[in-house]
């Protein structure tokens, strides 16, 4: 994806592989969108990363959690959180284990 007006998603190590070894991800955008709308982008460029984001509905998966400029979107709107050019995703994956 290019670089330019738009969102950066910061992507955890462990997904990073699936990006092409990258740890960002340019999303161009040039207005006021969604969260829904950026996570739809990167699944139509990285299908396995979208299905590893969200379930068959477009939820986030129950062990994701996505950022705006560092604000869980869960406490906002959801997937339907406003996004503008200039503002970061954060995605996290909860991780389990003793």
């Amino acid at each position: 994806m290019s670089e330019g007006v738009g969102v950066t998603v910061r992507v955890p190590r462990a997904l990073a592989s699936i990006v092409g070894g990258e740890r960002s991800v340019h999303v161009p955008l040039d207005s006021a969108s969604t969260v829904s709308h950026v996570l739809d982008v990167l699944a139509g460029e990285f299908p396995i990363l979208g299905r590893r984001i969200r379930d068959e509905t477009g939820a986030l998966r129950r062990y994701v959690n996505v950022y705006v400029d560092g604000e869980d979107v869960r406490l906002l709107g959801g997937v339907g959180t406003a996004v503008t050019p200039g503002q970061e995703l954060q995605i996290l994956q909860s991780v389990a284990g003793g």
